[in-house]
């Protein structure tokens, strides 16, 4: 009998990969390629879709030649995806209007500085889930339908259709106009509990309902690729860190993971009840499978990975990511000093569009060994920042974390994790998670892999860091980086003069 395999398509902020997975969650075949990443003004972040569905063309034959097996070995596809980046599209043409707006861009800002002065925007919370920022897609979709000539009459026409990358990419492989609970609920527009697009949220935002894709459960029939897999079921579509979520397979109440990469994506399952945070976190949809949702909290950290990056590329501290590590163990501690990574803002708990990056406590005693402790800590504390709100939320105490993504082979990083958290931190063997997520809904979705608890028996841990006892010391530094998280917030106000 032929053996058969689940192929991930991972579209992700900075490339994408497809990973073929055998029935045993080991990773058959791979290729990966970036896109670029436009920056046209200050703030501003944009990405060429059909450049990356151009790169996904290119990467599916990839990497099923390199896993030695034909489309007909593929029983089902699963798309993880970098979620609230915005595109928007010709139905006729199948163009996209202009370059999407990535989720780190904040043109938005006035925007939503103006529609949170309207009746009704302290409604959008308890319905979406989210509070009003700049993170999430609807202000784009709004700012594009008022600055794009016509666009408005063409998308109330319906001659323009909108979507997030999972939705660009089913549209281009079936042809379908469609997305996920997932990805839906990170919009702005779904209400969290009917999980459908919203009338009240589509006033708000003067969204016209012809340009929504519809929305599935996380597994289930997206449609039957009619190019590159013809005849290969799209069995799954999940926002990235939802995939990841499941990769890790958190399907228990307080299990709990990060994914570090261009930022730092917290999440933890609360199960069946949909938790309204108080402490500044999403309340979200952790995935569906079946008729009825699993719900989680989640905290995103815009800077984490990129940071490192930063240090690289413009500081030019370090030659390579890898770097950070050694040149950080030169040192015991950071030397007194913290850096706080908010060069847009600070996401979760803080939600401060205004903070901007610090770095405060230099003495003529810091070395560059102790900036780049520096630099991994901030990744740290902000962990620690997003689990304090998440147990006071939830009520459930994150027991352990699980770990992926590139920064998860950092193990000084780690360890500082550990330390920081007082809580064991977990790699798991196979660290592409978000990739494992989608393959594993998609598979659940044809009968590939029989159930959740199968998908458990897949797991297994790599390495593994206990925290350091001294406590005092933790907690004592971690009120000076609150302190420094004060002083950043504010900067972006334009200066008062009395």
């Amino acid at each position: 009998m032929t053996q058969r395999f689940v192929l991930a398509i991972d579209q992700g902020t900075t490339s994408s990969r497809c990973i073929v997975f055998d029935q045993h969650a080991r990773l058959a075949g791979m290729a990966q390629r970036t896109h670029r990443q436009h920056y046209p003004r200050s703030g501003w972040v944009e990405q060429d879709a059909l450049e990356i569905w151009r790169t996904v063309e290119r990467l599916v034959p990839a990497a099923l030649r390199d896993a030695g097996i034909t489309v007909d070995q593929v029983a089902a596809i699963g798309i993880a995806n970098q979620r609230e980046t915005t595109v928007v599209w010709d139905r006729h043409t199948g163009l996209p209007v202009r370059l999407a707006i990535v989720w780190q861009d904040v043109r938005t800002e006035a925007l939503v500085d103006q529609l949170k002065q309207l009746p009704g925007a302290q409604r959008i919370p308890e319905l979406s889930g989210l509070p009003l920022a700049t993170y999430f897609a609807a202000p784009r979709l709004r700012w594009l339908l008022d600055e794009v000539e016509g666009l408005r009459a063409r998308a109330e026409r319906g001659d323009v259709l909108f979507g997030t990358m999972e939705s660009w990419l089913i549209w281009n492989l079936t042809g379908e106009h469609v997305t996920d609970v997932t990805n839906a609920g990170r919009t702005l527009l779904m209400n969290l509990t009917t999980r459908q697009w919203d009338a009240e949220l589509l006033r708000f935002f003067d969204i016209p309902p012809a340009v929504l894709p519809r929305i599935e459960p996380s597994t289930g029939d997206f449609g039957t690729a009619r190019t590159l897999v013809p005849g290969v079921r799209i069995g799954a579509a999940l926002g990235d860190q939802h995939a990841a979520l499941f990769g890790q397979t958190c399907f228990a109440p307080g299990e709990t993971e990060c994914t570090y990469g261009t930022g730092g994506f917290l999440m933890m399952n609360t199960g069946s009840e949909l938790i309204r945070s108080r402490h500044g976190l999403l309340t979200t949809i952790g995935y569906q499978v079946g008729p009825e949702p699993v719900y989680a909290l989640e905290g995103p950290i815009a800077v984490t990975g990129s940071l490192v990056q930063w240090l690289r590329d413009i500081v030019g501290l370090i030659a390579t990511a890898p770097e950070i590590e050694t040149l950080a163990s030169t040192v015991d501690d950071n030397g007194g000093c913290y850096l706080v990574p908010a060069f847009s803002g600070l996401y979760a708990p803080h939600w401060r569009s205004d903070a901007r990056g610090l770095l405060i406590g230099l003495t003529s005693y810091v070395t560059k060994g102790h900036l780049a402790r520096a630099v991994l800590e901030a990744t740290a504390w902000q962990t620690r920042d997003v689990v304090e709100a998440m147990n006071a939320d939830a009520g459930l105490q994150a027991r352990s974390l699980r770990v992926a993504g590139g920064m998860a082979s950092n193990n000084l990083l780690m360890q500082i994790i550990a330390d920081v958290l007082d809580t064991p931190v977990t790699r798991p063997l196979v660290t592409e998670t978000v990739s494992l997520g989608a393959a594993y809904a998609a598979g659940l979705a044809v009968g590939y892999w029989p159930d959740l608890q199968g998908l458990r028996r897949n797991w297994k841990a790599a390495a593994q860091w206990t925290p350091s006892p001294d406590r005092r010391i933790r907690d004592e530094e971690y009120e000076r980086w609150q302190r420094a998280v004060q002083l950043s917030v504010g900067w972006a106000r334009p200066a008062t003069t009395g």
